[in-house]
């Protein structure tokens, strides 16, 4: 199998490794390939998933995590730079039967390093009862890909609050839980990353093939589609978040909001309050076409008094109510 050296000594984003696979799926002429990098904080989404379900877009947001989408399917991973993203591309018509083999593969691997390693009935690598890889495939004509985590240490913090309600206690709760499902690999090596690493590559690849600087260019080419609108929401439908509260002084409401590519269409706010001013065309006009995360909303509610328009409901009551969403 031979080892893809990428020539990049800058911190590239996900999408660049994504594209990176593409790239030599389609252009390079060799059986088997692998290669492992690694991103800062990123939460990568499958292709199927509505975005708005499966990621805490205001955590990763003022956590400085990145989000992307990617063409396999699978559900929601979150990768930093303490754990390893594994990529193979094999040519095969079977999607299947190469998946298998290379969960058993990477398994395999885990076992001659001393851990009861062995692959699940779906798409991960376990060590006894508990995951340690998640792996996602796709196919393309003559040609798989298959790419996954490989858990050596991650923040517990970031990775349950990227994809959970951002509640401290929420948080803290589901990182003991997430804690009782996964393990991590320094928890059973007395080895560092780097040495894993190398471990992985002279026991997997056999060569070494360096990408030229205009392969590089091509790769980034590829890269540039998963920034598009068109690729990061083209498949999220048109959605509805409801939520009721009651504030005190104010009265009951009842937000209905229409979203479509994680931007406000349409905002309606029923309740018992009492109305000062023009709502639909003085405050809530300035929601529609506003992306639906809070430094926006801020930013489109700057200079307003919402008291002018409701009696007593300030900028952040209401701000917090179009943000605290349920589905």
């Amino acid at each position: 199998m031979k080892y893809i050296d990428i020539p990049t000594t800058q911190n590239e984003l996900l999408p660049f490794y994504l594209a990176a696979e593409e790239y030599v799926a389609k252009y390079v002429e060799e059986d088997e390939c692998f290669f492992m990098w690694q991103v800062d904080p990123t939460v990568i989404f499958g292709r199927n998933q509505l975005i708005e379900n499966e990621v805490n877009l205001e955590f990763c947001k003022s956590h400085g995590i990145r989000t992307f989408r990617r063409k396999s399917g699978g559900g929601c991973v979150y990768a930093d730079r303490s754990n390893i993203m594994f990529s193979y591309i094999n040519s095969s018509d079977s999607v299947q039967f190469t998946f298998d083999r290379y969960i058993r593969m990477v398994a395999f691997l885990l076992q001659k390093l001393g851990l009861d390693a062995h692959a699940s009935n779906r798409n991960d690598v376990l060590i006894g009862n508990r995951k340690v890889s998640g792996n996602a495939f796709y196919h393309i004509p003559g040609r798989n890909i298959v790419h996954g985590t490989m858990l050596y240490d991650t923040n517990m913090e970031n990775m349950v609050g990227s994809i959970t309600p951002s509640n401290e206690k929420l948080v803290s709760k589901g990182v003991e839980s997430v804690r009782q499902h996964i393990t991590l690999l320094k928890d059973y090596l007395t080895i560092g990353i780097e040495e894993f690493k190398q471990f992985i590559r002279d026991n997997l690849c056999d060569s070494t093939l360096l990408l030229t600087e205009k392969d590089v260019q091509k790769i980034r080419e590829i890269e540039q589609e998963y920034y598009t609108p068109e690729f990061i929401y083209g498949n999220n439908p048109r959605y509805t978040i409801k939520n009721k509260v009651r504030i005190d002084g104010c009265g009951h409401f009842e937000i209905s909001i229409e979203v479509k590519n994680n931007v406000i269409k349409k905002i309606n706010l029923m309740g018992d309050y009492f109305l000062c001013g023009d709502l639909d065309k003085g405050l809530l006009q300035r929601l529609t076409n506003v992306e639906y995360s809070r430094e926006a909303i801020e930013k489109a509610l700057e200079g307003v008094n919402t008291e002018e328009y409701i009696l007593h409901l300030t900028k952040d009551a209401l701000i917090d109510m179009i943000i605290t969403k349920t589905l």
